[in-house]
């Protein structure tokens, strides 16, 4: 028998939770995790749940790349290095505070050298 309500319509695709959010990560296979994790001694997980967590993921992603990327550009490089991703992170209090607090270690990133502001010459602006 023909169903009367889908005749003459067209198929439509199916949407990804992510796309149904507005996201770029992925929010089933965070959902997955957490499931998976027993993450509160639970595996039962709800989609707005999973979602939240991409979206949090997607926006600390997203504001590190552009920190790293205003670096890059700042040295005139064209591609974000870990050094770039370590500068970001270290300058931005806020991140600085998220990661770790005072002492910022990152693979590959390199020493953050100190300079005491005595040996910092003093530039004054011309009015």
């Amino acid at each position: 028998m023909v169903n009367l309500k889908t005749l003459g319509k067209k198929w439509t695709h199916r949407r990804t939770m992510s796309a149904r959010h507005g996201l770029k990560f992925p929010c089933a296979r965070i959902k997955r995790y957490l499931k998976r994790g027993h993450y509160g001694g639970t595996t039962r997980v709800s989609e707005d749940a999973a979602c939240y967590l991409a979206a949090v993921l997607e926006y600390l992603a997203a504001e590190v790349l552009e920190l790293a990327g205003n670096r890059a550009r700042d040295m005139k490089k064209g591609r974000i290095t870990p050094r770039h991703i370590k500068f970001a992170v270290v300058n931005d209090e806020e991140l600085k505070e998220l990661v770790g607090g005072k002492d910022v270690y990152m693979r590959e990133a390199g020493q953050m050298c100190y300079l005491h502001p005595d040996f910092v010459p003093n530039i004054k602006k011309k009015t």
